[in-house]
């Protein structure tokens, strides 16, 4: 008897190859109504105004700023005198600049953080989860002079008396306390919107495989979550930096219209701390043509390095996403 062979079934035929989409299957602008064709040469238009304008105001500030800016004004205090040459430079606002950014951004980011994990992860009770992002956008929109003003009422009150100058029972409200606090205000919104967005980002299944083996949501956000979102939140930390450093209405009310520190009696440093001051903002404000100073020439100088300031922290942000990237981003 012959042994019967079973031959094996027939392979399924391999897959087709994905085809790329056609060229023409993209509808082109040639085939667009003419209402269409205007509305698009008038999105082009305005994008081309918008970078002129830009750059326009950066080249101008350039040519000005490093005609007038010299090395010396970086390191010298403003001074009395009567013509620019002798009125020295802006050391002064210049640190205080930097003071007020440290301590704003010191007082925004935790806060902001702790509010966007709150919203995202928890939200309950539902009710003030919504008055909590209403409240946020709210602050976003309010003019800083209405901030500087309620800061005004808050730290002139007498139980806050230690964190300013105090004369015969008069509360100033005037430092540094005072105004790098309304100034974290401005930075609050960014750094909530940034790290809610970090947080959103992360799929579900994330969250469900760390619990799977036994984390916490405390220990899930603080070792997975966090780590995760960690270029949006220094996203968010360096433009509510860029928002504060260029702030000038609140730095006129809440830190003093001086051109130098004037610290009150204390240990150092909180003499400075609660006294008033300067920054950038002010600097060139009252040095512009219009201002007090009348030193037109030393505005542009502190212009250009307050440009300066902004055009790096707007490098690190882009710098922060092209690492976000080169890493990975989530998949579902």
């Amino acid at each position: 008897m012959e042994s019967s062979v079973a031959t094996p079934p027939p392979s399924p035929p391999p897959p087709p190859a994905p085809q790329k989409p056609s060229k023409d299957a993209v509808e082109g602008s040639a085939t667009w109504q003419l209402s269409d064709r205007i509305g698009l040469a008038i999105c082009w238009a305005l994008g081309l105004l918008f970078c002129a304008i830009a750059v326009a105001i950066v080249v101008y500030l350039l040519i000005q700023g490093l005609t007038y800016l010299k090395p010396s004004m970086l390191v010298t205090p403003a001074t009395s005198g009567f013509s620019q040459s002798q009125t020295g430079g802006f050391s002064d606002a210049l640190i205080g600049t930097l003071i007020v950014g440290t301590m704003g951004i010191a007082i925004a980011l935790p806060v902001g953080v702790g509010i966007a994990i709150w919203l995202v992860e928890y939200g309950r009770p539902t009710a003030l989860a919504r008055i909590t992002e209403s409240t946020i956008e709210a602050i976003a929109g309010i003019p800083s002079i209405v901030l500087a003003l309620f800061g005004t009422v808050i730290f002139s009150s007498t139980a806050l008396g230690f964190l300013s100058r105090t004369s015969e029972g008069v509360v100033f409200g005037r430092s540094f306390f005072a105004a790098a606090t309304m100034l974290s205000l401005v930075a609050l919104p960014l750094v909530v919107a940034s790290t809610r967005e970090g947080l959103n980002a992360i799929p579900q299944h994330v969250r469900e495989a760390s619990y799977a083996v036994g984390k916490t949501k405390i220990a899930t956000t603080r070792r997975i979550l966090l780590p995760a979102a960690r270029p949006q939140v220094a996203t968010g930390a360096m433009l509510g930096l860029g928002r504060i450093i260029g702030d000038t209405a609140i730095i006129v009310v809440l830190l003093g219209a001086t051109q130098n520190f004037a610290p009150v009696g204390g240990a150092f440093p909180l003499n400075y701390l609660r006294g008033a001051g300067t920054t950038l903002t002010n600097f060139v404000y009252e040095a512009s043509p219009t201002g007090n100073l009348n030193q037109p020439q030393k505005a542009y100088a502190a212009a250009f390095v307050l440009l300066l300031m902004v055009l790096a922290l707007n490098a690190a942000v882009d710098v922060v996403h092209r690492r976000a990237r080169k890493v990975g981003t989530w998949s579902s």
